[in-house]
Formats: structure tokens, sequence, C-alpha cells
């Protein structure tokens, strides 16, 4: 067995075990999976949780392509790639609750191999979590990123975190809109130094996004909303389809490599709406959001 093939069992499992805390977590609903093959090589198994008793929609997939031509964004990105074939396996996630108070989370690990004649010639891991409230909480907040902090701790400590956290508000940023997607988590991409250590890294990124998330499922689940808060969030779910059309990467990458559309565009919410300019009424709940989206130090601030 080979390294990429480690990884790919590795995620497997992982998609298994997110989807069975979800179902639990949820209570009512199963996730549906649909598998695919691509034509010109690999596959997957996507997952779809619909209309549960805590999650609108949630998905879960798992992807192994692989091919001979990069697309244009990656082979524009990578010049030294150009001629060589690739693979690529990943578990993507994002869950959109009922509930306006529970946040809306995106998860994702992948990894990535180039050859040409037979050699290696590139590799490397990705991944992270961001979390994208409506009506944020301090507390949610602290948790998520003590946590997200806490897996760091192996890898460099508070020198990972740190690289990781601002790479994550750099990369969910709307510079149309000035604002970023949600506070942030981790992001990190083309990590390839030491196949063991950051394939370890990529473990504990996986693993720990439950850590991260059904704390605050347990804790907001239950909390009463109404038409006003639901118009909100439903308002607020625009900026997320905004994120993920015009600058998310592997969204491109996905749809320029002639992947599976329904596949790559299972991140998108089940219900949304846009409303042309829109503003809070000044000292309101949904006014607070603003003050969260952006860039800032949480463990100092919060704590």
């Amino acid at each position: 067995m080979n390294d990429i093939d480690d990884v790919r069992d590795y995620l497997t499992g992982l998609q298994d075990r997110i989807c069975a805390a979800i179902e639990t977590a949820d209570g009512s609903a199963r996730f549906a999976e649909d598998n695919w093959t691509r034509a010109e090589g690999g596959g997957g198994r996507t997952r779809i949780l619909r209309e549960g008793s805590v999650f609108e929609q949630a998905g879960v997939g798992f992807s192994d392509v692989s091919g001979t031509r990069l697309p244009p964004s990656a082979s524009a990105a990578r010049p030294e790639l150009a001629g060589a074939s690739w693979r690529a396996v990943g578990v993507s996630l994002v869950f959109h609750p009922h509930n306006p108070y529970l946040p809306t989370t995106h998860a994702n690990v992948r990894h990535f191999r180039a050859e040409r004649g037979g050699e290696t010639v590139a590799w490397w891991f990705g991944g992270g979590f961001d979390l994208t409230p409506f009506y944020p909480f301090d507390e949610d907040v602290l948790h998520w990123h003590r946590t997200a902090r806490g897996l760091c701790e192996p890898f460099g400590g508070d020198e990972r975190y740190q690289a990781h956290k601002r790479w994550c508000d750099d990369y969910f940023f709307l510079k149309h809109r000035n604002e970023t997607r949600g506070v942030g988590g981790l992001f990190f991409d083309d990590l390839g130094n030491d196949f063991e250590r950051d394939f370890a890294y990529q473990r504990a990124v996986g693993d720990g996004f439950l850590d991260a998330y059904l704390p605050l499922v347990e804790r907001r689940t239950d909390t009463p909303y109404g038409e006003r808060e639901r118009e909100f969030q439903l308002y607020r779910r625009g900026r997320y389809v905004e994120f993920n059309l015009v600058y998310d990467r592997g969204t491109l990458f996905g749809l320029q490599s002639g992947g599976r559309s329904e596949s790559i565009l299972m991140s998108l919410p089940p219900r949304v709406r846009w409303e042309y300019g829109f503003v809070p009424e000044a000292g309101s709940p949904e006014s607070r959001l603003a003050d969260y989206l952006r860039p800032r130090d949480w463990l100092a601030e919060l704590t």
C-alpha cells in the first residue's frame, strides 16, 4: 500500500465517523449515500442529510479523483506540474442547521499528489475548519478557537495556531463585502515537508472537528427563535453562497477538472435569500454580527 492509499483509508473512516456522530446529534434524519464515478478517473461518495431535527441540510463528501492534466486554476499556480498526472483525495463537509443560533460550519481535509514518468514530483496536505455564526456567542467562539489551538499544540503550538488562524481569516474573506465569512478557525494548504508529521496534523484537524462543533450543537439547538431570526439567517446565508461561487478554490478546481457538480455544490444552503441594501437596525441583535466579521485575536480578547 502506498502513502496516498493510507490517506484514503483514513478519510473514508473519517467520513463514516462524522456521519455517525451527526446522525446521533440530529436524532431523527439519516444520511443518504450517492456513489459516483468520474470519466477521467476516480470517483467518490456523497452523503446528504436533509430536514432533520437539527440540520436543515448536512453534506459530507469523500472524493478520490485523478487525471492527466491539471485545470487552469491549478496549473497557473503551480507551473512546475505541467504535464504531470495527479490524484487528489479528500473529505469536505458543510452543515446548515435549522436554528439561526447554531452556526453553519465547514471543514475539509485533503491530500494531493502529482507524478511524471512514474516519479512523484509534488505532494501536499491541506484543510481546516471554520465557523459561520449568525447570532454569535462569545463562549462558542472561545470554545471553537481553544479547540483549534489545542490540536495545534503538538505541531508547533501557538506559532502553528496563529499562522493557520491568520491563513483562515485571509482565505475566508469576501473582498467585495469587506468582511470575513465568519469567525474563522484553521486553514492550511501546500503542507508538504514531512509526510508522517503532516499527515498526523491533518488527522488532528479532521478528528478535532467534532470536538469543536458538537458542544455548540448541544448548547444552541433548543434556543427559541422566530421568523425574524430565520429571515436574517437566510439573508446571511447569501454571503456563504457568494464566497463559495466567487472565491473558493476547491469549487473552482472541482468544476474545472470535470468534477461532479452535485457533489461540488453540496456546500450551498438549501434555502437562501438576498435583500437589496439591507442594513440591520442600530443596536439590534442582528447588528452585533458585524463586529465578529473581521480578524480578531479571539483567545486574547475573550479570556
